[in-house]
């Protein structure tokens, strides 16, 4: 791990505090390539016409207008689950930055469409926790039998116990590994 920080270089994680359109953006991209979910999530930010997206303007909107944008309609269920859990209070945004990383999973994995990956990235993207470990996460995985040379991907156990090396900074190890496989700078 230190030749990988040696050439990757200093550890960069932006942070995106529109959790509800981070979310959104989340879902969007499941099971669908990354220029197909950027297209989407583009077309999804101009329906609103720079008026930014909230959960108020998504519950606005007919299934049928958000169809149109290329969404689909379990896509549709899922958006629209996640803005009444926002707008009901069940997802309390503004008590994250307090609350464990076990509570923000179980909160946010009570969403339609939202699991604990999307949770573990959330953590990792939106309130940049540094103890976040995705061990489900392939890139992690497929980063891990590049840097250690192994013969195939490690199973849960073997990650956890390759992660316990970086308590409590599980994230920026894994950030790093990431790195290993794409040189690009994720950011949600």
């Amino acid at each position: 791990m230190a030749g990988v920080i040696r050439q990757v270089g200093a550890f960069k994680l932006s942070r995106n505090r529109n959790y509800y359109l981070v979310l959104c953006r989340a879902i969007i991209g499941q099971q669908i390539s990354t220029k197909a979910a950027e297209s989407i999530s583009n077309r999804f930010v101009k329906i609103f016409k720079g008026s930014g997206v909230t959960p108020e303007r998504v519950q606005s909107l007919s299934d049928n207008q958000l169809r149109e944008i290329g969404l689909s309609k379990q896509k549709v269920r899922y958006i629209k689950d996640l803005s009444v859990k926002f707008l009901d209070g069940t997802i309390r945004s503004h008590r994250m930055p307090y609350m464990r990383n076990e509570e923000i999973i179980q909160q946010l994995t009570g969403v339609y469409g939202i699991g604990p990956w999307t949770a573990e990235m959330f953590l990792i993207f939106s309130l940049n926790r540094l103890d976040v470990l995705p061990v489900g996460d392939l890139g992690l995985k497929a980063g891990l039998k590049k840097i250690y040379n192994m013969r195939a991907l490690p199973a849960p156990e073997r990650v956890r116990a390759l992660g316990k090396k970086w308590h409590p900074f599980e994230t920026i190890g894994t950030w790093y590994t990431w790195r290993t496989l794409d040189e690009g700078i994720v950011a949600y």
